[in-house]
């Protein structure tokens, strides 16, 4: 499953602004700070947010289609603003929810499973 485009374009100019307010802090969610492929200016994107053993899981509500993704794929990771803290991560790949869910930590791992959507991004954490 997909979400609509629609939704994804209300959320990028509505939903988005909002949550960069909480989204760095909040449980579950974090802020990608990412550098346009083109442009060359930055983002900071509120995503939902899977902690996994090495790093983060990011599940692909509107598909892998997003400009987010090709960003942090163009230059080989990005930084994420997560509980507080800002943390390096690399390695962004695409993968199947349940290979993503193999490496989600913690309760949450029981959520994850269960929702709705196919693809994921783990990206690992530089240490």
């Amino acid at each position: 499953m997909q979400l609509p485009q629609w939704l994804a374009r209300f959320n990028r100019h509505v939903t988005n602004p909002i949550q960069r307010l909480w989204a760095g802090w909040a449980p579950t969610f974090g802020i990608l700070e990412h550098v346009g492929r083109k442009s060359g200016q930055p983002y900071r994107t509120p995503l939902s947010v899977f902690s996994t053993h090495d790093g983060v899981a990011i599940l692909l509500t509107y598909g892998p289609n997003r400009d987010w993704l090709k960003n942090i794929q163009a230059a080989g990771g990005a930084t994420m603003r997560r509980h507080g803290r800002t943390i390096e991560l690399t390695d962004p790949r695409v993968v199947p929810r349940a290979e993503a869910a193999a490496h989600v930590k913690g309760g949450i791992k029981a959520i994850f499973t269960r929702l709705p959507f196919e693809q994921a991004v783990l990206l690992t954490r530089v240490r």
